[in-house]
């Protein structure tokens, strides 16, 4: 009968743990599995990352360049044809930034642009962090409106 008095692992399934430079007769004893001198063997050795023996390293052998802008502006695009397709589905005239939040195509803080893919159908009022060429002509064509926010 199997009760808590008596619960105990499966056999083998628990092994001790191997104490390491605890003497000879622990059979890892000595240089404790690290084999014989060399920086590796040290106490509070790491090897920083990219280090090469010594060598000079990739990252330092290899010219800087590039920057990267802190004031750039990051835009989702977002095509005619899917302001299209939302028209149909949800039978609505006026696209904004909430709608567009609603049915996942936008993230919560993402600025979005118009980009003039696809063919347009329905006359829409678009309001937008921005507009390419291409699609304010073609929102207009159809007598929408294309605001800019």
């Amino acid at each position: 009968m199997i009760d808590l008095s008596n619960l105990k692992p499966a056999k083998g399934s628990v092994k001790k743990r191997k104490r390491i430079g605890r003497g000879e007769g622990s059979g890892s004893g000595g240089t404790a599995g690290r084999g014989h001198k060399g920086q590796k063997s040290r106490s509070g050795y790491s090897r920083r990352l990219g280090h090469e023996g010594g060598q000079m390293p990739l990252y330092r052998r290899l010219p800087k360049f590039g920057f990267k802008n802190p004031n750039r502006v990051e835009y989702r695009g977002i095509n005619l044809d899917t302001l299209q397709k939302l028209a149909e589905k949800y039978n609505i005239n006026e696209i904004t930034p909430e709608i567009l939040r609603e049915n996942g195509i936008l993230g919560k803080s993402d600025l979005y642009k118009i980009l003039g893919g696809g063919e347009l159908k329905t006359k829409l009022n678009v309001t937008a962090h921005g507009f390419s060429a291409s699609a304010i002509k073609a929102i207009e064509s159809l007598g929408g409106t294309a605001t800019k926010i």
